[in-house]
């Protein structure tokens, strides 16, 4: 029970640590085009985080995300899922605050999925991973931002030629205005598919330990699918990836904002509506992806209407290496926390 709640414990600040790393996803470029102060900006993003949460029960009526990653790891092999699941978060965490500290987007996705599976392999080796869903979810890795450039890259030319007839200044005014709705259908889209990434790991925890011992466990901690998922884990989730982008991320925000390309509010708010319209068709297909991923390829797919050379590449690239090492290092790091704790625990 006791590793059960401390595991809870550091999903929910996981999710924090999310919130904060990621909060220049979804406002960025309105606050490199001067849209929004720096803390307007965070504040935004994060009432519109907490938004995601209704929209999830009570229109989209489900969890979807939450359930795919809840089965990343058949819990059922293990003989400590409580161990795996805290050894997945604890290399999680030290992942995205050493990316952080660095200013690199990396994805705190991907490195919360790569420390889970890492330590399900470490606890049981392969044959407790579900290599279907780990495929999809690497899959996306390159579709996500493939994704969102191309979406980008239409949007953009179809706003151009929308507006070639009015006035730049004019246009200008209206786009910096518009970036508020584009930024909060975002910041939406942030809070429906990273908050769901944690309540799956809750949910996988909880689902574990009431196969094993039901009756030992308070009504609000058992579980035997994702379908009974209590609703104080959604609350929880939601509230700790809002409190964590009111916290900031101004490191991330720099790379976001001006290093891949520079931005016009017209531009930004072409690359903050198709990153919004990729998060939402991943929630509909039920795939966990990377924020981080969807909006670097919307603004290098909007970057590049004006010429390739527009893009500077050189980041690009740079980011991309996080992104394909982020899920390895995160497996060998959890596994290695799991040998560890497994000695004292």
């Amino acid at each position: 029970m006791t590793l059960l709640i401390i595991v809870i414990i550091l999903a929910i600040a996981f999710d924090f640590i999310n919130g904060f790393h990621d909060a220049a996803n979804s406002i960025a470029t309105v606050v490199s085009t001067r849209v929004l102060t720096p803390f307007q900006g965070v504040l935004w993003a994060a009432v519109f985080n907490f938004v995601a949460f209704f929209i999830a029960k009570y229109i989209i009526g489900g969890f979807g995300i939450a359930d795919t990653v809840s089965k990343v790891v058949d819990m059922g092999y293990m003989e400590n899922p409580s161990l795996v699941i805290m050894s997945s978060l604890i290399a999680a965490i030290v992942w995205n605050l050493i990316t952080w500290w660095l200013g690199i987007p990396s994805s705190s996705s991907h490195t919360l999925i790569g420390g889970f599976a890492g330590a399900g392999i470490a606890a049981s080796d392969f044959s407790a991973i579900h290599s279907g869903v780990i495929i999809v979810i690497a899959l996306f890795i390159v579709a996500a931002p493939l994704i969102g450039m191309v979406g980008g890259n239409i949007i953009t030319l179809l706003t151009l030629h929308l507006v070639k007839k009015v006035n730049f200044s004019r246009a200008d005014r209206w786009f910096k205005r518009l970036q508020l709705i584009s930024s909060a259908a975002l910041s939406i889209g942030h809070g429906l598919n990273d908050s769901q990434k944690v309540m799956g790991i809750i949910a996988a925890a909880l689902i574990a330990a009431s196969s094993s011992n039901l009756e030992e466990l308070p009504g609000w901690m058992r579980m035997t699918s994702t379908s009974e998922m209590h609703d104080w884990i959604p609350i929880a989730c939601f509230t700790a990836i809002a409190i964590g982008t009111l916290s900031g991320g101004w490191k991330i925000m720099k790379t976001m904002g001006n290093r891949i390309t520079k931005i016009t509010p017209i531009e930004g708010f072409c690359s903050q509506a198709a990153g919004a319209l990729t998060l939402y068709i991943t929630e509909i297909l039920h795939v966990p992806v990377s924020t981080t991923h969807v909006i670097t390829g919307s603004i290098i797919g909007v970057g590049s209407v004006k010429r390739l050379s527009a893009v500077r590449w050189g980041v690009t690239i740079n980011l991309l290496w996080a992104w394909l090492l982020t899920i390895p290092v995160s497996a060998l790091l959890a596994a290695l926390v799991y040998l560890a704790a497994s000695v004292w625990v």
